[in-house]
């Protein structure tokens, strides 16, 4: 039907009810910053948010892509749909009385808008008559299954509106049609009754069932979750898709549990109705049932509007069905894990029990301190990707390598791909200490085509002969042109310490004057293992006396076989490295300079971001204290790029 032209009472009544935060919360995960809120924009890709929504103003605005408007505005670029259109279905939502400024043409679109509060009126009807039934006699096995195998007391009972579907084939249409005069239309519709396929009429969708009311966020009858009592099959049945239930836009129990979400800043997902219902009852009542499906992201983003943390829980059997189930759950949600815009955690409880399981055995506060000690989405992915594999063994090394460079080429956020960089390579390093720099240095080489797409440089400065530095903060996911650069400076600064006894006090000194380290894993390897001879030798205060240090170096690294052919060539001289150290302090300056212009643009792109992800009205101290930080960094930087001699680049 053609949308009449709407009063412009009712496009009012709507920007004032339709709050943007909820809105856009439907679309984008949105954090607190200050008094507003900001994501990553759907208008545009990108990797950093910029989108921001003002929840006094009542307005968004992207940073980025200049998108800007109101409630409407959003839903309208979004579905790319038209005024009318979103008016009508927010004024639904939001429950505006909508008004037109054609009076004929209002009947026929009021008839459209009471179909949705027809549904609503005969489906609460009919959760009465299903708790009505349970207190039947026909009703005392469904309700002895609720007290005894589910030991669900009274209160949980009413709390939920459990109920009971008689077992005759038109015991609820009788009931509806016959004495509370229902259109059959309307109850077809709402998901209750089915057609006959032969001879005509109707029969009851539900029948001899334990009846779960499944409710929306604001608290009414949408559909109906039926248990079966006996053998049959499906042991679980829901309600069709209708005007008013879509199972992978809804949460059971959401109604009861936001409240408790947005109090703990933490919710928690399990995968059947009496687990959530039993988790309430316990006084856990930050909880939901993902109705079976896969988590979609209009489930999660609906979750997470309740939650400042955007901290998400899936508490699933710890056998492997629910291992598959916790799988099979993530579903689309993943994307956001790896972005970083949700803590998504997985708790697998012992035994292969189900929260309903566990508790009839165990305290609330045992279950909470289990949610405590949730591992995160990706520690658990690594758990189960070394599960019952020998590192010892090439094989299974090798597997298990491939399977984790996989996992964390995924990861978007630098920060967070890093920290697992070197979590996982303390695990590949199986308790050896020294070998983790360089299991460091074969993550990052492997995974660095993809690591490169996330850095985005803010900033670009000269670097020695015209290369580029990037302002991030120092990783092997650098451009190849800046690691190649850095690589030169580190290993012409140990060529000359190994092979100019004269010059290692000046570089010793220099490092430790500028408070400067090895980037690269390898390179850091080989100087713990001159410190360690020095100090053997009780000569750390005479480096140039060392003697057959390279040899000492070699006879060390028959240990390391397989990791000593990033350093061997360091430890020959060939005619060209000849020439390079035959200018020995002008070589250690411009390494030295190389090294400590990276370390300034770690530091100068840290304090950066730091400034640009807080909010000066919130934190205003923080603000200025980052502002100055930075800014003293990029002082540094102008003033080693003024007093530089020569590039790096010009001795080779």
């Amino acid at each position: 039907m053609q949308i009449p032209r709407l009063h412009p009472d009712t496009i009012e009544e709507v920007k004032l009810r339709a709050d943007i935060v909820d809105v856009v919360s439907e679309h984008v995960v949105l954090r607190k910053r200050g008094k507003d809120f900001v994501g990553l924009c759907p208008f545009h890709d990108e990797k950093s948010p910029s989108f921001t929504v003002s929840q006094t103003k009542q307005m968004y605005y992207c940073f980025g892509c200049q998108a800007g408007g109101n409630a409407i505005k959003f839903v309208m670029e979004l579905g790319k749909c038209s005024f009318a259109d979103v008016v009508l279905d927010l004024a639904r939502r939001y429950q505006v009385p909508v008004q037109t400024l054609e009076p004929e043409q209002r009947q026929e679109l009021q008839r459209q808008l009471s179909l949705r509060e027809q549904l609503y009126e005969v489906l609460a009807t009919s959760a009465q008559f299903y708790q009505h039934a349970l207190r039947q006699s026909q009703g005392q096995k469904a309700l002895q299954y609720l007290q005894s195998n589910r030991q669900f007391k009274e209160e949980t009972i009413q709390q939920f509106g459990l109920g009971y579907a008689p077992a005759g084939w038109e015991t609820l249409y009788r009931y509806l049609v016959e004495d509370k005069h229902y259109p059959v239309q309307i109850l077809e519709k709402a998901g209750l009754i089915k057609p006959r396929r032969e001879g005509g009429g109707y029969y009851d969708a539900f029948r001899d069932r334990l009846m779960i009311p499944i409710r929306d966020v604001q608290g009414r009858v949408i559909a109906f979750g039926g248990r079966t009592l006996t053998d049959e099959q499906p042991k679980y049945l829901n309600s069709p898709e209708t005007e008013l239930f879509s199972k992978g836009k809804t949460l059971f129990a959401l109604n009861q549990a936001k409240d408790g979400i947005s109090q703990l800043d933490q919710a928690v997902v399990v995968e059947g109705y009496f687990d959530a219902i039993a988790l309430h009852a316990a006084g856990i009542n930050n909880a939901v049932a993902s109705l079976g499906t896969a988590l979609s992201l209009e489930q999660v983003r609906l979750i997470l509007r309740y939650t400042e943390s955007k901290q998400l829980i899936l508490n699933f059997d710890a056998d492997k069905a629910g291992t598959n189930a916790a799988e099979r759950a993530i579903g689309e949600i993943a994307e956001l894990a790896y972005k970083g815009e949700v803590q998504l955690k997985i708790l697998n409880l012992p035994d292969g029990k189900d929260a309903d399981e566990y508790l009839h055995s165990h305290t609330p506060e045992d279950y909470g301190e289990l949610l405590k000690n949730a591992p995160l989405w990706l520690d658990w992915q690594i758990q189960k990707i070394i599960q019952d594999r020998d590192l010892k063994q090439a094989t299974d090394f090798q597997q298990v390598t491939q399977q984790i460079v996989k996992l964390l080429k995924n990861i978007a956020n630098s920060d967070t791909r890093n920290y697992y960089v070197s979590y996982c390579a303390e695990i590949l390093s199986l308790g050896d200490t020294r070998l983790i720099p360089l299991r460091v240095e074969n993550l990052l080489t492997q995974i660095a085509p993809a690591a490169a797409t996330y850095s985005k440089p803010v900033s670009v400065k000269k670097a020695w002969g015209g290369s580029k530095v990037s302002p991030l903060p120092i990783s092997n996911s650098s451009l190849p042109t800046e690691r190649s650069l850095l690589e030169h400076a580190e290993a012409l600064l140990l060529r000359v310490y190994l092979h100019c006894p004269e010059q290692r006090q000046m570089i010793v000194d220099e490092l430790e004057e500028r408070d400067l380290q090895f980037s690269l894993s390898h390179h850091r390897f080989l100087w713990q293992q001159i410190l360690e001879i020095s100090s053997d030798d009780g000569e750390t205060k005479n480096f140039a006396s060392l003697p057959n240090l390279i040899s000492r170096l070699q006879d060390r690294f028959l240990e390391f076989d397989s990791e000593s052919g990033l350093i061997s060539h360091l430890f020959h001289v060939d005619e060209k490295n000849q020439k390079e150290i035959l200018r020995t302090p002008q070589v250690v300056q411009a390494a030295i300079a190389c090294m400590d212009l990276v370390m300034l643009e770690k530091r100068y792109r840290h304090f950066l971001e730091l400034w640009q992800q807080t909010d000066p009205e919130a934190e205003p101290e923080r603000y200025q204290y980052y502002y100055q930080a930075f800014y003293a960094e990029k002082i540094k930087l102008q003033q080693i790029d003024r007093q530089r001699l020569f590039s790096i680049t010009e001795l080779s």
